[in-house]
């Protein structure tokens, strides 16, 4: 019997001062079986840091060739893909075939690191693509808010990234390691 999906509900209040986005969204997240508490998180982090009316999460981690989340604009071409994790370099080249911008948030410590410097020649031409990491303990921070209904607080000032609840509040620095279009 294959086991479900668990069910995460978030309210996140953004206050993105960098982008003067700002807005309330009520977030449904379906954790895989597979997916840790700190993939999760990562993946609510993504949508903070590129949050839009249109923003919506994929399908899910047994689902291949589709973004972690996407941004689909009125036409249905896709605006912005959006992987989390050490996504493969065919895969990142492919997605930045599909859509106007590809954003990679990667995390994991070491691995990213080696990730990175496998791949960063890789994927260094092409000119939509945003890769950005955060440090092990980072990762790790972030897990530590989840929970099966969260209400979150988020604000992100130059790059900087305070998230927290009630209870808990992180302070993030996601490094850029490959500037996007217009930065």
């Amino acid at each position: 019997m294959a086991l479900k999906s668990t069910i995460f509900k978030a309210e996140l209040q953004l206050a993105d001062l960098d982008r003067g986005y700002f807005a309330e969204h009520a977030l449904t997240l379906a954790r895989h079986p597979s997916e840790t508490d700190e993939r999760m998180m990562v993946r609510l982090l993504a949508f903070a840091l590129n949050a839009s009316p249109t923003l919506a999460f994929g399908r899910g981690l047994s689902t291949e060739d589709e973004a972690d989340l996407q941004d689909v604009d009125a036409t249905g071409a896709i605006a912005c893909w959006i992987d989390v994790g050490l996504p493969d370099e065919k895969n990142i080249r492919r997605a930045c075939n599909r859509a106007r911008q590809v954003v990679v948030l990667a995390y994991g410590g070491r691995g990213a690191d080696i990730w990175w410097q496998q791949t960063a020649a890789k994927v260094g031409s092409q000119k939509n693509l945003r890769v950005l990491q955060l440090a092990a303990e980072e990762g790790k921070a972030l897990a530590s808010l989840a929970e099966r209904s969260m209400k979150l607080q988020c604000t992100i000032q130059d790059g900087v990234v305070w998230l927290g609840s009630d209870r808990r509040q992180v302070e993030l620095h996601p490094a850029v390691l490959q500037a996007g279009p217009g930065e």
